[in-house]
This record gives structure tokens, C-alpha cells and sequence, in this order.
């Protein structure tokens, strides 16, 4: 077989499909991001930022830089090693009581990232648990997925937030067999939000485990920044929360918070939190400072929330179509992958906004969209700016606008 290709033909097959994905290479400019660097074979420009998962901006906060540099100070660049074998720094331990207590529960484990997180800890806990099936949403994030599979659990695909369905399939389960029902919070590409509540109520009808990824929830709801779960005084009622420190918290890393005897178990048993480096010590000193922080700070989330309606109110006007969520997420609809790549060179090359195209497989097929995320450092400018930019494109790529 002519491997090299096979290689170039899928490459060019994904060029011709308009799916072929090109990295941005850009540099963040601490302080004033979400202005940032864009390096170009014709020299340097200077973009605004507007699909940045750094939703409040804490990556660039005073106390979250500090702590960091104190950390390197203090502890060096790297952890060492595995949390097994020399890698446990004390920055961790804080961190992981700090995230416990953030979720109400007992413990929390660290992972190096949320797709480790949830790759290890629902792998772990499907395969382990004797003849466990898992109730997984219809569009969990593919890390949750990909432990699913790996567990090789049976499992059940319930449809999207349907709470019918989800106590259909349970019904018609194993009354004997354990059962553990995994979603989301927060659905990252339409902004929807699970019904968590009546989700725990079927959990508890069937005696099932619950797991919620709260990824893009946490930092951005709730009194403290615990989610959507914290928000609505749900918390005690699940079983795992799973969360990510490279989001709102601004910096790097994943985690699972639950009882002393679950993180336990996972700590113990899963492959992808046993033989991989830990954490470096400035990261978790980092995320540390961070959550602190927005436990006492409702500042970044009031802002936050005001920004992304604003936004939403400018797009009315304008007549440029959206999906509508209860979320921070701002889908600009465009329903073609071409158009779509086309739009998202448009603005960063003539206008200086970058915005990454969300093409297949991350969406299906003709719902092709800019994932837009306004931020508390996206200040009014910044918003005129972009909301012209996206006026003149739509009329200039002849594309259609929402009646008010």
C-alpha cells in the first residue's frame, strides 16, 4: 500500500468537503487579550479574539499570572514524575480540596486534561463495576465517548436531553444491573442545557449512578462557580461531577469530585491517571488562585452574562441568524462548511477577528456554524467591530437574514 497517498488523498478529500482544518498561530497578548498576535508568512497581525474557551479571561488575571510565577519559583517547571512515583506536589493537594469544596463533595482527583478526565474516570467506572451499563446522552463530547467504548460496557444511547427516553431505555434494562447515566451540563456547540434535575429524579427512580460533565459550565454559574448543577442546588445529587481548569478557570487541566471511596477507586484503578506526568505545580498553583477567586468574585460572571447579551441584542439588529440557548455560547448559524471556512478567512484576513469555523464531525452535516463566545474583555468597541465585520460578510456572501 502507497501510504503516503492514502494520507494526501483523505487530506485532499477533506479540503474538497470544506472540512480541512487550519491552525490560527497566534500569540496572546497578557493584559490586553482578547487582542492577540497573528503570525502570517507576510509578517504580523493583530486580531481580536472571538471563540476564546478562556471564557472570563482568567488566563490573563493579575492573581492567576502571580501564582504561577510563584509556583515556578518556589517548585521548578515540572512535577517530577507520576502522582505515584514523586509527582504529588502540595500545590495539587490544595487544589484537590479546593475543587472538592467547590462541588460539595468529599474528594477530587486532578487529571492532565478534561478529555483525560472523562476518558479515565467513565472507562475506569464502566468496566470495573460488574456487568455495569452506561446511559449515555446522544451528544455527550466524544471524551466521554471514547471511555465508554474503551470500558467495552454496554451501553444505551438515550436521545439528547430527552428525559422520556432516558427512562424508557432504563425501564426496559436489567432491573439487576447496575446502571450509570452520563451527560452534560452545558452542550458546548448548541449551548443547551441538560434538565439535570428530572435526569436525577429517573437516576433515583432506577437506583442509577449519575455524571455530569460540567466542563462548560464551571467558573461561569452558580454563587461560586460550580456549575449549573451549583446553580440549581443539585450538586448532592450526583454521583460525579467532572470539570475542566482550562476553561473559564483560565488554565490547564481536568478533575472529577465525588466521594472519598470514588476518586479513590479511580486514583487506583485507571490507566490514564496512573502512568502519565503529573500536573506541573505552576498550573495547579495557577487554577488554584483562580477558582479561589471566582468562589468570592461575581464580577467576571455578571460580566460575562452581560456581554454575551449585548452581543445577542447587536445580531437582532443586524438580522444575522443565531441559535437561540440559555447559555453564554452564541452559535452564528451558516449551514454550508465551505461558506462557512470562507466567512472565517473573510474576518480574520480583512477585518482582523478570528473565529474558527465549527464544521463536521464537531456539528452534523448543514449545521455548520461560528461558535462565537463573548467575554468580559470584550468591551463595546470590540463588539461594534465584529458586529460590522459580520453585517458587511453577510451581505456580501449573500447569505440570509433573521426577520425581527
Amino acid at each position: 500500500m502507497d501510504f503516503e497517498s492514502f494520507f494526501a488523498g483523505q487530506l485532499e478529500d477533506l479540503r474538497k468537503e470544506g472540512n480541512y482544518r487550519v491552525f490560527a498561530d497566534i500569540e496572546r497578548r497578557n493584559g490586553s487579550f482578547p487582542h492577540a498576535t497573528r503570525f502570517t508568512e507576510n509578517g504580523e497581525q493583530s486580531v481580536t479574539v472571538w471563540c476564546s474557551n478562556d471564557y472570563l479571561g482568567m488566563g490573563q488575571h493579575p492573581k492567576v499570572v502571580a501564582a504561577m510565577k510563584e509556583a515556578i519559583d518556589r517548585c521548578g517547571a515540572g512535577a517530577g514524575g507520576t502522582r505515584n512515583i514523586s509527582g504529588t506536589n502540595h500545590y495539587h493537594v490544595l487544589l484537590e480540596q479546593e475543587l472538592a469544596d467547590l462541588h460539595g463533595k468529599e474528594s477530587a482527583l486532578l487529571f492532565t486534561s478534561g478529555y483525560v478526565s472523562n476518558w479515565a474516570a467513565l472507562g475506569t467506572l464502566a468496566s470495573k463495576i460488574p456487568g455495569c451499563i452506561v446511559f449515555s446522552d446522544a451528544l455527550n463530547h466524544a471524551s466521554m465517548i471514547e471511555g465508554i467504548r474503551h470500558s467495552k460496557a454496554a451501553r444505551v444511547i438515550w436521545k439528547h436531553n430527552d428525559v422520556a427516553d432516558l427512562r424508557a431505555k432504563l425501564a426496559a434494562a436489567d432491573p439487576k444491573a447496575p446502571k450509570l447515566i452520563a451527560f452534560e451540563s452545558v452542550y458546548s456547540m448548541d449551548g443547551d442545557i441538560a434538565p439535570i434535575k428530572e435526569i436525577c429524579d429517573v437516576a433515583d427512580e432506577f437506583g442509577a449512578m449519575t455524571y455530569l460533565d460540567e466542563v462548560h459550565g464551571v467558573g461561569l454559574y452558580g454563587p461560586r462557580g460550580g456549575g449549573i448543577a451549583e446553580r440549581e442546588g443539585l450538586m448532592h445529587r450526583l454521583t460525579v461531577i467532572e470539570g475542566t481548569l482550562g476553561k473559564a478557570f483560565g488554565v490547564m487541566g481536568g478533575y472529577i469530585a465525588a466521594s472519598t471511596a470514588l476518586c479513590d477507586f479511580v486514583r487506583s484503578f485507571a490507566s490514564g491517571f496512573i502512568f502519565t506526568t503529573a500536573l506541573p505545580p505552576a498550573l495547579a498553583a495557577g487554577a488554584l488562585a483562580s477558582i479561589q477567586h471566582l468562589k468570592q468574585s461575581q464580577f467576571e460572571r455578571l460580566r460575562h452574562q452581560d456581554r454575551v447579551a449585548k452581543f445577542r441584542q447587536g445580531l437582532n439588529a443586524i438580522g444575522v441568524p443565531y441559535l437561540p440557548n440559555p447559555s453564554h455560547i452564541v452559535p452564528v448559524m451558516v449551514g454550508d462548511p465551505t461558506k462557512c471556512k470562507w466567512l472565517s478567512d473573510l474576518l480574520l484576513d480583512n477585518y482582523g477577528i478570528y473565529v474558527q469555523p465549527i464544521n463536521y464531525p464537531t456539528v452534523p452535516k448543514k449545521t455548520e456554524r461560528l461558535r462565537i463566545t463573548p467575554s468580559p474583555v470584550h468591551d463595546d468597541g470590540a463588539m461594534a467591530d465584529m458586529l460590522h465585520a459580520l453585517s458587511d460578510l453577510w451581505s456580501h456572501c449573500a447569505l440570509s437574514r433573521a426577520v425581527a
